[in-house]
């Protein structure tokens, strides 16, 4: 994996290795890999329910580890360090491989194994950066042993994928611990937030996307950097020119290809609470998706024990809680099938349709999809040319766009508003 000029990791290698059949079978992007479906039928299964939003599972539940420290070390309720830490307590595995702040002079991140509870908790907390699987994976190869992986629905469904095509891998990575995604950010969202904050990117040592406040709603997040002479930096995302995550800034091109929201193929998927009352209590909490027995059973005792304070709910409850992914990865994905693209076309879960979407939410998607693609362009041109307010303007620009189509507010609304209602009368006078 190598980065390109965008920021983004893409695989690097000889055109006949690209071209293989082994590798189309890889990557979890391909058309010739096996799907979710496929994949979680023959991991979970007796799992009992199947939903089309969630997959196979046999339970749901919010809530948090009432166990110390989990709750407060992580960025949501704490539990999925608390069920890594549970699986290697038991002596079900020997290690867990997630995403860790790099070293110095490293990357921001990247994937480590972690052997005790210390090493986990050093890497709790959200990371939206790009990091890849590589090194890792062949660690696990060399040194024997079991081991869980944290990751989100593409990953985990990669490393699913590599131990379809390899024994070792298959023998020794037992568990799979999912995180809900929205989407993948590219490295120069970090510079954005340096250029924002008023440092030099180069400066910029360590980074907290979401620093925690048990005392602030938890859907307010905080961009806080930490600099060469350990001064810090920090600003709430909603003061941001990029700060709204539905508007798509630096995403990934691959994730306006995914129709998984919450990692189908894990043993057990974790994401936020973001309805009330859960979002504004700043200690964080957690939606859990559990399918593999284990788990089950691991939650079950938890909670008798009272290390866990849970409540069961229902999958129109967990998929309630991340209604925009769902709306992005569903109705706007079958949206983006339709539109016209060179190269090869992904196959989806999801049938390629525009019928019964207004012309209004169209545009909330064509302009999602032109921020994604415009961000990278400027931000690029703005660290090329040493001006970031090039990347800044633009970006205000687009989000003035974006917030009158989607949320009728801003300069830009009442002429959004106007189009509707004339567009309105005009069909109701057809239609008359």
């Amino acid at each position: 994996m190598t980065w390109d000029d965008y920021g983004q990791l893409k695989p690097a290698g000889p055109a006949t290795h690209r071209r293989s059949e082994g590798f189309a079978q890889l990557c979890p992007f391909s058309p010739e890999a096996a799907d979710e479906d496929q994949i979680a039928a023959a991991r979970f299964p007796e799992a009992p329910h199947h939903d089309a939003r969630l997959g196979r599972y046999i339970s749901c539940h919010v809530g948090a580890a009432a166990e110390p420290p989990f709750r407060e070390g992580g960025s949501s309720g704490g539990m999925v360090s608390w069920v890594a830490a549970e699986l290697m307590l038991r002596g079900e595995i020997d290690g867990v491989l997630h995403v860790h702040p790099g070293a110095p002079g490293q990357p921001f991140f990247g994937y480590r194994i972690s052997r005790s509870q210390d090493e986990l908790l050093a890497g709790a907390r959200s990371r939206y950066h790009p990091i890849h699987l590589a090194a890792v994976l062949d660690q696990v190869r060399a040194t024997p042993g079991r081991y869980a992986v944290v990751g989100i629905p593409c990953f985990i469904k990669a490393v699913h994928l590599a131990c379809a095509q390899d024994a070792v891998l298959a023998e020794r990575i037992t568990h799979f611990l999912g995180l809900f995604c929205g989407h993948m950010k590219s490295a120069r969202f970090v510079q954005s937030f340096a250029w924002q904050l008023g440092v030099d990117h180069d400066r910029v040592r360590a980074v907290e996307y979401r620093l925690k406040d048990a005392n602030r709603p938890a859907n307010w997040y905080t961009a806080h950097l930490t600099l060469d002479d350990g001064s810090t930096v920090q600003n709430e995302w909603f003061h941001l020119a990029d700060g709204d995550w539905g508007a798509g800034y630096f995403q990934n091109p691959a994730c306006n290809f995914c129709d998984d929201v919450v990692a189908e193929t894990a043993d057990v998927s974790f994401g936020d609470a973001w309805v009330e009352p859960y979002s504004s209590d700043g200690r964080g909490t957690n939606v859990m998706v559990v399918r593999a027995p284990l788990v089950q059973r691991l939650i079950d005792e938890g909670q008798a024990e009272g290390r866990l304070d849970l409540q069961q709910v229902d999958a129109d409850f967990v998929a309630g809680t991340q209604a925009a992914g769902f709306r992005q990865r569903r109705e706007g994905l079958a949206y983006r099938l339709t539109w016209a693209k060179r190269g090869i076309r992904p196959v989806k879960r999801v049938t390629p349709s525009a019928k019964g979407i207004g012309w209004r939410r169209k545009l909330v998607y064509r302009t999602r999809a032109a921020i994604s693609r415009g961000s990278h362009r400027m931000a690029w041109l703005a660290a090329r040319t040493g001006r970031p307010q090039v990347y800044l303007a633009w970006a205000r620009r687009a989000y003035a766009v974006y917030e009158g189509l989607t949320y009728h507010r801003g300069r830009l609304a009442p002429l959004f508003d106007r189009m509707e209602r004339m567009r309105g009368r005009g069909q109701k006078n057809e239609g008359g």
